[in-house]
C-alpha cells in the first residue's frame, strides 16, 4: 500500500543536512523532516526526496522566500505540491523575539 509522503523543510544557520533530519512513520504517512544551512541544499534535498521517495507534498518554513519558493517547485518539476508556513504579524513578531534571544541571526 502507497502511503502519501510529506517533507518538512527548514533552514537553520547551524544545521548539518547529513544529521539534522528523521522521519516518522504511520501505517499511512511518511513524514521526512529535514533542516538545511543554505538554499542551495534545501533545492538538493527537495529533488532527491521527489525523484527517489516520490515525496507528495513540500512544506517550507516560513523562513523561505518567495524566490525559494519558485526554486524549489522549479526544481521538484511538478512532482510534489509545494507549500509555505505563513503567520499572522503578531505571532510572527513573537517567534523573532525568540529567535534573536537564541541567537539565530548572529553574524558570524
Amino acid at each position: 500500500m502507497e502511503k502519501f509522503k510529506a517533507l518538512f523543510l527548514a533552514h537553520a544557520p547551524d544545521a548539518d543536512k547529513n544529521q539534522h533530519k528523521a522521519l516518522i512513520e504511520t501505517g499511512l504517512y511518511q513524514l521526512f523532516v529535514q533542516v538545511v544551512r543554505t538554499q542551495e541544499e534545501a533545492v538538493q534535498v527537495a529533488r532527491e526526496l521527489a525523484a527517489n521517495e516520490g515525496v507528495h507534498s513540500i512544506l517550507l518554513c516560513p523562513g523561505f522566500t518567495h524566490r525559494d519558493v519558485a526554486e524549489i517547485q522549479e526544481a521538484v518539476q511538478g512532482q510534489a505540491g509545494v507549500c509555505v508556513a505563513r503567520s499572522d504579524g503578531p505571532s510572527s513578531g513573537m517567534i523573532r523575539q525568540v529567535m534573536e534571544k537564541v541567537g539565530w541571526f548572529k553574524k558570524n
